[in-house]
């Protein structure tokens, strides 16, 4: 009698035992995220989207055990109070669009885990030690890439074949243009392009600076990476400047093109936010974001406007519509 008693004893502890490790498993994790952008912006919510779509196809449902607690800084450049906000939910982990997020976040915890998308160059930026074991909570996936810089040169000059002087426009209080000057100092030597260093801080200066490069032929614009005009509304004050002032430029981001600009170059976002899932699932299931390395791109988007480039009086050439991801007519 006492062992079958000691028998069912074992059992029910067995299966006490299964079930608290299956309701352990199955406990909704709170995943935060603080994305740059407006929530009424389609480009942005694409973004969000592409990352719950990841995340749902690795097991994580919004709903059934996964819970996201989404913020939208908009175009505030001190998001600190959302982050304030996020960390105060304690999440299990967040999803940080861009510097001035990832930043305004890893002022708020030091233990919560953070991945990042969105931005240039984390080690730059104080975010990490390294790219390999980037220490600390902090981990993601950068668009860092140097070599973009004269990558973006040589596609001016040949979409703008007469191309003699080239502005390299960005925020200095948020771009990392040091980053990409080298290789577009390089390239500039090759085409035979004098480079114009032109930080702006607003609009009027936006507008200034190209006013000044539209003054003769020949003149073309970079623009730089940066939250500040990406996301802080001056991407239009540029795209209208630019066709005012018959300047031809290339862009990061394809929604520079979408929106009436010539040319884009750069990092696809969207699989950022693809691949940046994956390491969400990661450290939902026990990584630690200290030993998974910063992530570099490796997928590249070319988006061109030929609508623009013919009130440019540009002839798009065969060269570029060949590469080119899309084409807007």
């Amino acid at each position: 009698m006492r062992r079958r008693e000691f028998i069912v004893g074992l059992g029910s502890a067995a299966a006490w035992s299964l079930a608290a490790r299956a309701q352990q498993g199955d406990r909704v994790r709170r995943v935060g995220v603080l994305m740059a952008g407006d929530e009424n912006d389609g480009e942005a919510k694409t973004f969000v989207s592409a990352f719950t779509q990841a995340l749902a196809d690795l097991g994580w449902t919004d709903g059934r055990n996964v819970r996201m607690d989404l913020r939208w800084r908009g175009s505030d450049p001190r998001p600190q109070a959302l982050a304030k906000e996020l960390v105060g939910l304690q999440p299990d982990i967040i999803l940080a669009n861009g510097i001035l997020a990832t930043v305004a976040l890893q002022r708020e915890t030091r233990t919560i885990p953070i991945v990042f998308v969105g931005l240039a160059d984390p080690i730059a930026s104080g975010l990490v030690a390294q790219l390999d074991r980037p220490g600390g909570n902090i981990t993601g996936f950068a668009l860092l890439e140097p070599t973009l810089g004269g990558k973006w040169l040589e596609l001016l000059s040949e979409i703008a074949p007469g191309l003699k002087r080239a502005a390299i426009m960005f925020n200095p209080d948020t771009a990392l243009a040091s980053t990409y000057m080298p290789s577009l100092e390089t390239a500039a030597r090759s085409l035979k392009v004098a480079l114009i260093t032109a930080p702006v801080h607003n609009d009027v200066e936006i507008e200034a600076a190209i006013v000044a490069l539209g003054r003769e032929p020949g003149g073309g614009l970079v623009v730089v990476p940066d939250g500040f005009i990406n996301i802080g509304g001056h991407s239009a004050a540029i795209i209208l400047a630019a066709a005012r002032n018959n300047v031809p430029a290339v862009y990061t981001q394809s929604f520079y093109v979408r929106d009436g600009g010539l040319l884009s170059y750069g990092p696809d976002p969207v699989d950022s936010d693809r691949r940046a899932a994956t390491y969400v699932d990661r450290i939902l299931r026990g990584a630690k974001p200290a030993e998974l390395p910063v992530q570099l791109p490796t997928k590249f988007e070319m988006v061109v406007n030929l609508k623009t480039a013919k009130a440019l009086g540009l002839t798009v050439p065969q060269s570029i519509l060949l590469r080119a991801d899309e084409v807007i007519e």
